[in-house]
């Protein structure tokens, strides 16, 4: 196979401009999700009237609508009402939206394995229900949810693969320009597996890592 070198130098720098714009909106898209998500199960966890059911329809349409269409709807549907978000912040917005639903998911899974007996042990300790979320519940429910969030953040950072189609100019959108302007098809799709494999690998270490980390310090080696 006979690769144009010069045109994948040259090509660097728009990558890695992209690879730049990925990272950033995966890191806000992660946190927010998280937050979101945490808040969400806590909610579900206490069954808070009135507001349960609200969470339980969003995180359904959440998980249930694609990220494509909630781009479109919050870039193009807001726009009619007046609500007008710029690239950057619709992506994150959307992708925070898909992600709380499935981040949520996640917590609620850790939660509710947790020992009934330890939540009855808190309890007769005289613990509030904050102090008993906070000390007992919330560490052992991470504990136990974090493969679940791993995978959640490594498909985040794979969703921004979307965004492009509200005009940012993301790694799937370099390769697409690069290969109708210069119909070098093979070189553009391997500069795109590369940065996708250079942004999504060292996550996939660290986050093993992290893994490794709490379940030993939870459960021993």
């Amino acid at each position: 196979m006979n690769l144009d070198w010069d045109f994948i130098v040259e090509s660097l720098p728009l990558y890695g401009e992209a690879m730049w714009l990925t990272l950033k909106i995966a890191f806000f898209a992660i946190l927010f999700s998280l937050v979101v998500g945490l808040l969400c199960s806590i909610v579900l966890y206490y069954k808070v009237k009135g507001i349960s059911g609200i969470i339980v329809a969003y995180i359904e349409l959440s998980r249930n609508t694609p990220l494509l269409v909630q781009l479109y709807f919050l870039y193009y549907g807001f726009t009619k009402i007046g609500l007008h978000m710029s690239e950057m912040t619709c992506a994150i917005v959307g992708m925070t939206f898909l992600g709380g639903g499935y981040m949520a998911e996640a917590f609620r899974g850790g939660i509710e394995a947790v020992s009934k007996t330890q939540t009855e042990s808190g309890l007769s300790l005289g613990l509030s229900k904050i102090q008993l979320a906070r000390y007992v519940i919330l560490p052992q429910a991470f504990t136990i949810s974090v493969p679940s969030l791993g995978a959640n953040a490594i498909f985040l950072l794979k969703e921004t693969s979307i965004v492009g189609a509200i005009a940012l100019l993301d790694l799937m959108n370099v390769a697409k320009d690069l290969i109708g302007m210069y119909y070098k098809t093979t070189e553009s799709l391997i500069l795109l597996v590369l940065a996708y494999l250079v942004l999504l690998l060292p996550l996939s270490i660290l986050l093993t890592w992290v893994e490794r980390k709490v379940r030993y310090a939870e459960f021993g080696d």
